[in-house]
């Protein structure tokens, strides 16, 4: 057994947790995670700490036992499940297989059937190892506050990528990107949500909106109410559909902190955080960096993109950086007609305007996407010229005293001053 196996139990009886704790420590490359009796509890802790697999036991009551079998095997088919029992009827036994178990164990353990067992795990998860499935790249363009252009840059990105696309609509209650690519979906991720263990790629493609050869849509639900029985674990389900059969899945979600959101969050490889160049939108990224470290996202799954840039802003963009404490990965200019029309057209920009300037800035910033590097943007020098710093200090000193923190806005801007924690 060359890697280590790792391993979560679940048993209502403490004797055959013990027995089963043991066995698992007198064998050579294996080590027990967690082991309880609480399925929630124990559920949590596998999509946290995704285990190699997991030993269910069955008692006399095995209908809650087998559906948490049932649940593994769906969200998370490459776990080798093993079900135990002292009843080694074959009735149970097919039960268990059916549910989804790979093994089954017979309680009192016989060493020779439990090493066995444990060697057949190893070789899956070894043959798995050898043969991944596709894990194609997923994208969050977020914003914590409304009206930073999130959706049209998502819609921007995904269609500028050069390679098998989905743009996934995660905003449930009010999403609107069948505007954006000018396409009537017939289905939405709720009918995907519904018939998510039994999709394939011929059900999957149905529920999608073709836009173009590389670009398709997930839409939101048409009807509010629709969104209501979409749960964080779905959400989990979906993009793991898509990530293993499109290169990239460009996700546009709600600009709140709610469940359905950090599912999606945690999931993916990057954050585009989309911000513009005023106050209220600085200080909604800087409250939504402390929650990405809260959670733990590490900073380089955040990139800032800003959003209408001009040389005509006050605010400089070198000490949003500073005040940041992070670089801006992508800029795109301000050009309010341009964008305008080709959402009332319908089509992407970087379709209806391919030659524009913003296509371009577009374009480079799904570059760094597929080439997996935040570099930072570029701007010319002539046009990053610093602002007078009074004028910077008043209005961060305007919104401190609203806020009730007078004078904290300029100390974050002073250049002499390091950059305040987040």
């Amino acid at each position: 057994m060359t890697k280590q196996l790792t391993f979560v139990i679940l048993s209502a009886g403490i004797d055959s947790l013990r027995e089963l704790r043991g066995a698992l420590a007198a064998c050579d490359g294996t080590q027990l995670l967690a082991a309880g009796d609480d399925i929630e509890q124990l559920h949590a802790e596998v999509k946290r700490l995704r285990p190699s697999a997991a030993i269910v036991v069955l008692g006399a009551q095995s209908g809650p036992a087998l559906r948490f079998v049932e649940t593994l095997k769906a969200e998370f088919p490459n776990m080798g499940v093993i079900c135990a029992s002292p009843d080694a009827s074959p009735d149970l036994i097919l039960s268990s297989l059916r549910a989804g178990a790979r093994e089954f164990l017979r309680l009192p353990l016989i060493k020779e059937e439990f090493k066995t067992v444990i060697e057949r795990v190893s070789e899956l998860c070894a043959v798995q190892e050898e043969a991944p499935k596709k894990q194609g790249r997923a994208v969050a363009v977020f914003s914590s506050k409304g009206g930073c252009g999130t959706s049209f840059i998502a819609t921007n990105l995904a269609a500028v990528m050069g390679a098998p696309t989905v743009l996934v609509d995660l905003n449930l209650q009010a999403g609107d990107l069948t505007l954006f690519l000018g396409v009537e979906p017939k289905y939405s991720i709720a009918d995907l949500v519904e018939n998510r263990e039994r999709v394939d790629d011929a059900l999957l493609k149905s529920y999608l909106a073709p836009h173009s050869a590389n670009l398709s849509l997930l839409a939101a639900p048409r009807e509010a109410d629709d969104a209501d029985d979409i749960e964080p674990e779905h959400v989990f389900d979906v993009l793991r559909i898509l990530r293993e059969r499109y290169d990239y899945v460009v996700i546009d979600p709600q600009h709140t902190f709610d469940s359905i959101t950090l599912a999606a969050l945690d999931q993916v490889d990057e954050i585009l955080f989309v911000l513009t160049l005023d106050i209220p939108a600085i200080r909604c990224a800087q409250r939504a960096l402390a929650i990405f470290d809260r959670l733990g996202y590490p900073r380089h799954k955040v990139h800032f993109i800003v959003n209408r840039w001009s040389k005509q802003i006050d605010l400089d963009l070198r000490q949003v950086e500073r005040y940041l404490g992070e670089r801006v990965m992508g800029i795109i200019t301000s050009d309010y007609r341009t964008a305008v029309n080709s959402i009332n057209l319908g089509q992407p920009l970087v379709e209806s305007e391919p030659t524009s300037k913003i296509a371009g800035e577009l374009r480079q910033i799904a570059a760094r996407i597929a080439g997996h590097k935040a570099a930072p943007a570029q701007i010319n020098p002539a046009d990053a010229e610093d602002k007078p710093r009074r004028l910077l200090g008043g209005l961060f000193r305007r919104h401190a005293k609203v806020s009730g923190a007078s004078g904290a806005g300029q100390a974050m801007f002073d250049e002499k001053k390091e950059p305040a924690a987040i």
